[in-house]
């Protein structure tokens, strides 16, 4: 199970004992406090050998996983129509898709929605016939 190990590090600190000086205090191998240590992982019988020697309840030592909340920002980008090709011109020259959203991408931008000439009409009321791409990358 896991195991709050920054806690075992500073209470062993704080009694300034070494890994070896625990283990003999518990009655645990060496290598099971190197490994409580590394992996912040116990069995139950260790968790409450350490709880016993720092003299704390054993749920003090239980895992608190810290769940951040990721935030993100958001734009949006315009990609032009060239030679009309959003309006039904067969034949007409594409943008480079690849080029614009790797040039994003490179600046931590993941493309999230692309909006049609018809859809970006009716949510903007714009009528440029231009395509436009929903990105976002997260606040660090």
């Amino acid at each position: 199970m896991k195991i709050n190990a920054h806690l075992v590090i500073a209470l062993r600190n704080k009694k300034s004992w070494s890994q070896d000086e625990l283990a003999i205090a518990t009655g645990l191998n060496l290598r099971t406090i190197q490994r409580i240590e590394n992996e912040a992982s116990a069995s139950l019988q260790s968790k409450k050998a350490l709880a016993s020697v720092f003299n704390i309840n054993i749920h003090d030592l239980d895992y608190e996983e810290i769940v951040k909340m990721k935030q993100y920002e958001y734009k949006t980008l315009e990609i032009e129509n060239k030679e009309g090709f959003l309006t039904g011109i067969k034949k007409a020259k594409l943008p480079d898709l690849a080029e614009i959203f790797n040039h994003e991408g490179k600046q931590g931008w993941l493309v999230i929605q692309i909006l049609t000439p018809e859809l970006a009409q009716n949510m903007w009321s714009a009528k440029t016939g231009n395509m436009v791409a929903l990105l976002q990358r997260e606040l660090v």
